[in-house]
């Protein structure tokens, strides 16, 4: 057996060579790319001899994903993704300096596969549909993430200079594409003051909205409400900044708009997605994002609770001396507990028994995030239950134990 320590980098892999022994090997800096892949290949056949098979060879590297992590498992090596901070926390062994070299790293890392492999999660043998929908889910997810701050940043410009505009667009949402245009048009308290009804109405009508007259006469008495004022080289230079900010939001939106085309289509093609949408609260988008998370290797969790316990959605147990506690897990993928928030608070409407269940919390005195997550843990183990079996969601099934009053 070999094991390897990869550190990687933008464009090259620090690698260690270590036997079964812990002896070391080789150590080598390797570019990244074909090249690199193939010397690392001829690192493994000098030291691994010619009978050594592929699935001997243990790789440990702080990175899932990539064309990289894809040509060492495509090798039939063996593949452990490992948190930075678990690779820190290991390194505290050596030394509590906290000193770090890229050599140290992936000595480090091939240490790592070698005494501790049995603790450690091997990356996911997902398909490569499975793969895509991972890729789009999450780049949407960012892109939406990235508008929120977005807007975030263009709501704290306008309460500073034009915060008549804040309640003149709020029906809209700011974050809307015509509030937006208009706010490009009339970026000033003065240019609002200035837009006419019809104007106003012409966007609203490129939107598509309803009661255009209406909400058009609304805007226009806030934007001509009397405000603050701030001089006018401030006001020009706050404009430009809410101006550069709103291209930026009509941006992310029309962005936003095409690549949830992508995971829509991606999704629907996963062999998965019917028993994914068959669950209460999901539609495509969140199916989408719960599926990238979890995978779809049939082999990568082999009980509901460990499916639960990657999800971050079961509690956890401290206990020391006559101290005694269960508490929530913030060390978690969030991602996919964003998704499974989502979908817990969604069930609630869409399924009587996992209202039920929220309201039994409730009534234990949970708080609502507990109560929410609680519900999400147990969706989550329905789930786990219709992927390993193969079918769809059945709301009489799922939540047959918990239909007698007096059900635990």
């Amino acid at each position: 057996m070999l094991l390897i320590g990869d550190d990687w980098a933008e464009d090259h892999h620090d690698v260690e060579v270590q036997d079964e022994a812990g002896r070391k090997l080789a150590a080598a800096r390797l570019p990244e790319g074909v090249e690199g892949i193939a010397k690392l290949h001829e690192l493994v056949a000098k030291h691994g001899g010619g009978d050594l098979d592929a699935a001997e060879v243990v790789v440990g590297i702080e990175t899932d994903r990539g064309s990289w992590v894809q040509a060492l498992i495509a090798s039939g090596y063996r593949v452990y993704a490992i948190n930075p901070r678990q690779v820190a926390r290991f390194k505290e062994r050596y030394a509590s300096s906290g000193a770090k070299s890229d050599k140290g790293d992936a000595h480090a890392l091939a240490d790592m596969v070698r005494i501790d492999r049995g603790q450690l999660r091997p990356v996911a043998g997902d398909s490569e549909q499975a793969q895509a929908v991972k890729v789009v889910a999450r780049a949407h997810q960012s892109l939406v993430w990235e508008r929120t701050r977005t807007y975030q940043r263009l709501r704290s410009t306008l309460r500073e200079y034009f915060p008549a505009a804040l309640n003149a667009y709020a029906d809209l949402a700011l974050t809307s594409t015509d509030a937006l245009e208009l706010l490009v048009k009339a970026p000033t308290p003065q240019a609002g003051a200035k837009l006419t009804r019809t104007q106003i109405t012409a966007v609203l009508a490129r939107a598509r909205r309803h009661s255009r007259d209406a909400k058009a006469a609304t805007i226009v008495t806030a934007l001509r409400e009397q405000q603050l004022g701030l001089p006018e080289p401030v006001t020009a230079a706050y404009a430009a900044t809410a101006t550069a900010h709103a291209k930026l939001l009509i941006a992310l939106n029309e962005q936003i708009t095409d690549l949830e085309k992508q995971v829509k289509a991606h999704f629907l093609k996963h062999p998965d997605a019917e028993i994914y949408l068959s669950m209460p609260g999901i539609a495509e988008i969140t199916g989408a994002r719960v599926l990238a998370e979890f995978g779809d290797d049939p082999t990568r969790y082999a009980s509901a609770k460990a499916r639960k316990n990657y999800a971050g959605t079961s509690p956890i147990t401290r206990a020391s001396g006559k101290s005694h506690t269960v508490q929530a897990r913030y060390v978690r993928n969030n991602r996919l507990a964003d998704a499974l928030q989502t979908q817990a608070f969604s069930a609630l409407r869409a399924s009587p028994g996992a209202r039920r269940y929220y309201d039994k919390q409730r009534a234990r005195e949970a708080g609502y995030n507990p109560a929410l997550r609680q519900l999400g843990n147990r969706l989550v183990g329905i789930l786990h239950g219709c992927l390993k079996t193969r079918t769809l969601y059945d709301e009489a099934t799922a939540w047959s134990h918990h239909a007698h009053p007096h059900a635990a």
